[in-house]
């Protein structure tokens, strides 16, 4: 999985207590790992979901004078109009569907898998189904990547999407981290949207 044509690890996985019949893939963020993202998935799972948390290989990013690091593609800017890399963009969103595909080889069917990301790793995440469900969390204090953006992303999906199926959750004194509250509300939304089928 790799959004510059590098090769990658394979994802960090928080394997089911018994047989999986649902799949959540979590993007870490740039400079990240899955390895983090699967500690805390661990710490919330549920027995019947593989939670799949991929790594994505080192490249250059412009925002940190090209210092290379982990990264789903090149982030030129952090300001509303800064230019966006656009291609590398679409190599991430192509390697996710490789995820999917792979999962759905395995014997989960679409409907039992779900995306998700922290920061950078929200920016592959795609979709063109207008009845499926978004979470955006975001803290009140997140200084590199301040409320507002998180208001607008939301407002944006609310026009992709039926925005009746959109959920904000901003969580007080929280920087540009994650949560214990934080996560119980990522862990309810996942329960309620891939129950246990057997």
């Amino acid at each position: 999985m790799c959004g510059n044509n590098m090769s990658a690890p394979l994802p960090a996985i928080v394997p089911t207590v018994r047989k999986a019949t649902a799949v959540a893939i979590f993007l870490h963020g740039l400079g990240g790992t899955g390895h983090g993202w699967a500690e805390a998935f661990a710490g919330i799972r549920s027995a019947h979901i593989k939670y799949s948390c991929p790594h994505e290989p080192v490249m250059p990013v412009t925002l940190n004078m090209n210092m290379a690091m982990p990264s789903w593609f090149d982030i030129i800017g952090l300001s509303p109009d800064s230019q966006e890399d656009e291609n590398g963009i679409k190599q991430a969103a192509e390697s996710v569907k490789a995820l999917i595909d792979q999962e759905m080889k395995n014997g989960i069917p679409s409907n039992r898998i779900i995306l998700g990301g922290f920061s950078q790793g929200g920016g592959p995440i795609s979709g063109v189904n207008r009845d499926i469900s978004i979470l955006h969390c975001h803290g009140d204090l997140d200084p590199l990547l301040p409320l507002m953006f998180g208001s607008l992303t939301v407002e944006r999906l609310k026009t992709l999407v039926n925005p009746t199926n959109v959920t904000f959750k901003t969580y007080g004194g929280m920087m540009h981290s994650s949560g214990q509250q934080e996560m119980m509300d990522i862990k309810q939304f996942i329960d309620k949207l891939l129950p246990p089928i057997d």
